[in-house]
């Protein structure tokens, strides 16, 4: 055990988890700032400058900062619906299509005047979003884990069916849909179906605490549960868990389906906290950059809060940056490419490094094992 005994291996108590993992993605966040600042400055504007005009777009007040929040909401329940599938080594890239499955869950309650006090009606908002959500993600979930069906082919198909069916409902199903409205949308939702506004003069709402809140309590599960160490032992290493006992197929379902009322909810936020009714394809990429977020995280629930703060981050000041800089507003999805490349190389990076370790140390013993210790004989 030569090699790793002197390999240098951080050992941080109770968080070496989360502190080696966001260690590795801000790492691969400046090197991808620094990438990008380059690119900024062959267009002829100084990068400190552009910076500066992003961060005061997002940080540079109250309301700016709680346009940030406001953005990140979709961002942190998407985020961590991926995370969660990533955890178990599946790739849930549905988010978009339980998003919009949410809203009409949501719609349907939402938009009725049931009598009931505005605490109540918000839960059977969040009620008919998880339940229909669920059945959208049982789908792809009884494919892969029953029949085999890749979840990514699955989930993205089934995002488009997701967006027609949304669209199909906000024109011509008359229980929710606005008739005659100039552009394809839902009735108002009731005033005691919304979600408070929290700060006034601003669309702040309870939306990215739910998120936080909901990052933290999966860090919990995924780390101090049962549930979650039949999570990360199925990602880990699949054969290992079904030799442990671990039911694959049941925890593939689970987690897929978890993921599923997860983006749900998400839509439902948005719909109840923001646009006040549901719009035709009203998040249109938001499931996509969800994935993004997670894969920034490395699949890890806290770093999914930094990652989502991150993006919105970037969206809110972006405009602020072109007003101010000229710079073309397409350099966001650039920062974003270059910071995910780097995070991801990053990564691939220390896995070969620890790799390189591991077999150095096989080699060793290897080495010991064909030595054969010579035999005194007695006289």
């Amino acid at each position: 055990m030569k090699a790793l005994k002197n390999a240098k291996i951080l050992k941080v108590p109770i968080l070496g988890d989360v502190v080696v993992s966001a260690g590795r993605t801000v790492l691969g966040i400046v090197l991808g700032l620094i990438a990008s600042g380059i690119l900024i400055a062959i267009t002829g504007v100084n990068p400190f400058f552009a910076y500066g005009s992003l961060l005061r777009g997002a940080f540079g007040s109250a309301q700016a900062f709680s346009n940030v929040l406001v953005r990140s909401s979709p961002l942190l329940l998407g985020g961590i619906g991926v995370a969660i599938g990533i955890k178990a080594g599946v790739w849930n890239t549905g988010i978009e299509g339980y998003m919009y499955l949410g809203a009409i869950g949501a719609a349907i309650v939402g938009v009725l005047d049931l009598g009931l006090p505005p605490v109540l009606h918000v839960l059977l908002c969040f009620v008919f979003a998880a339940i229909f959500s669920g059945f959208w993600g049982f789908i792809p979930g009884y494919l892969k884990a029953y029949k085999g069906v890749n979840e990514v082919t699955a989930t993205i198909m089934l995002n488009y069916i997701a967006i027609y069916l949304t669209n199909w409902v906000v024109s011509n199903f008359s229980l929710v849909a606005e008739v005659g409205a100039f552009y394809p949308m839902s009735k108002q939702f009731q005033a005691s179906a919304l979600l408070p506004i929290l700060m006034p003069g601003s669309s702040l709402h309870p939306g990215p605490f739910i998120g936080i809140l909901l990052c933290l309590l999966l860090y919990f599960i995924l780390n101090y549960t049962p549930f979650g160490y039949r999570t990360k032992m199925l990602g880990s290493n699949p054969f290992a868990a079904r030799y442990a006992g671990v039911d694959s197929k049941r925890q593939i379902m689970m987690i897929i389906m978890i993921g599923a009322v997860i983006g749900g909810i998400s839509g439902a936020i948005e719909i109840m906290g923001l646009k006040r009714r549901v719009f035709m394809e009203f998040v249109t990429g938001v499931g996509y950059e969800s994935v993004a977020v997670a894969l920034l995280a490395g699949g890890n629930p806290i770093g999914v809060v930094l990652s989502a703060l991150f993006f919105a981050a970037l969206k809110a000041g972006g405009a602020t940056m072109s007003i101010e800089t000229g710079v073309a507003s397409s350099i966001n999805s650039i920062i974003i490419a270059m910071c995910m490349l780097f995070v991801i190389g990053v990564g691939v990076v220390d896995s070969h490094r620890l790799k390189k370790v591991v077999d150095t140390d096989k080699d060793n013993e290897a080495e010991e094992a064909t030595k054969t210790p010579a035999i005194k004989e007695d006289k």
